[in-house]
């Protein structure tokens, strides 16, 4: 006879009966299909705001208007969001590969969000760019 055999089976454990109540699920009014109908016009509003934010920005460095260190500087609410790659290449004859490069140089990641840099980032970021761009941002 084997040792397996010889083994009881484990009794059961007995847990109490939990009786699982039904939720009704109460059909929206009127008032709630308008509510979640202006919150999602809200939003599409708002981000409608800040692309068109955006897009004059990116015209601005573009043109020479601004400069890319003034706007990490200053994080302006349109870039909060904006990933460090998307900012960096709205400058003219700047490519997604240099500024891949410039931001892994100071070990920072393409797609890291100019709203979260800490001061020191932003600091050596500027210095970066000031070093690359030199005398271009007189």
């Amino acid at each position: 006879m084997s040792a397996a055999s010889t083994i009881a089976p484990a009794s059961p454990l007995s847990m109490p009966r939990r009786l699982i109540e039904p939720t009704v699920v109460e059909p929206q009014t009127e008032s709630d299909q308008r509510s979640d109908t202006s919150q999602c016009m809200q939003a599409l509003a708002r981000a409608n705001q800040v692309r068109l934010a955006r897009a004059a920005l990116k015209r601005d460095i573009s043109a020479g208007r601004r400069h890319v260190t003034e706007v990490v500087l200053e994080s302006p609410w349109e870039v909060e969001s904006m990933s460090l790659s998307e900012l960096l290449c709205s400058q003219r004859r700047w490519g997604r590969a240099r500024s891949r490069k410039l931001l892994a140089s100071i070990a920072l990641s393409e797609g890291k969000r100019v709203g979260t840099l800490t001061d020191r980032q932003r600091r050596i970021l500027v210095g970066a760019l000031e070093a690359k761009l030199g005398n271009r941002l007189n």
